[in-house]
């Protein structure tokens, strides 16, 4: 079973900056897709950034410019650099990895706080 541990959550101010990292058990290779999501109460998960094995990014239009996706296949962990927070991108935030054909595993989720 793949597990996805996320971590580097926390709380900062607007403006400042915090990496997320996403480890997986088994080799990062092994999925075609990965991504962070994001959850605040009330709201259905929304897709932040998302990377394939030979490194297409994509990302959500409120987050581009100031974050950005990576992939470390030497230590089997996904990262997510946000700069310039705000309050709006105060959530839980979420690994995901895909494996061919339709398999999914998700972490449990770390939380980021931005106080204005």
């Amino acid at each position: 079973q793949v597990q996805l541990v996320e971590s580097g959550g926390g709380s900062v101010k607007s403006g400042q900056s915090l990496e997320l990292s996403c480890t997986t058990s088994e080799s990062i290779i092994v999925h075609t897709v990965m991504a962070w999501y994001r959850q605040v109460p009330g709201k259905q998960r929304e897709l932040v950034a998302s990377i394939t094995r030979i490194g297409n990014t994509e990302y959500a239009e409120s987050v581009e410019d100031r974050f950005t996706i990576s992939m470390d296949y030497s230590k089997n962990r996904l990262s997510l650099n946000m700069t310039n927070l705000r309050p709006e991108d105060s959530a839980l935030y979420f690994c995901k990895g895909d494996i061919f054909p339709n398999r999914e595993f998700w972490g449990q989720g770390t939380r980021v706080t931005v106080s204005s």
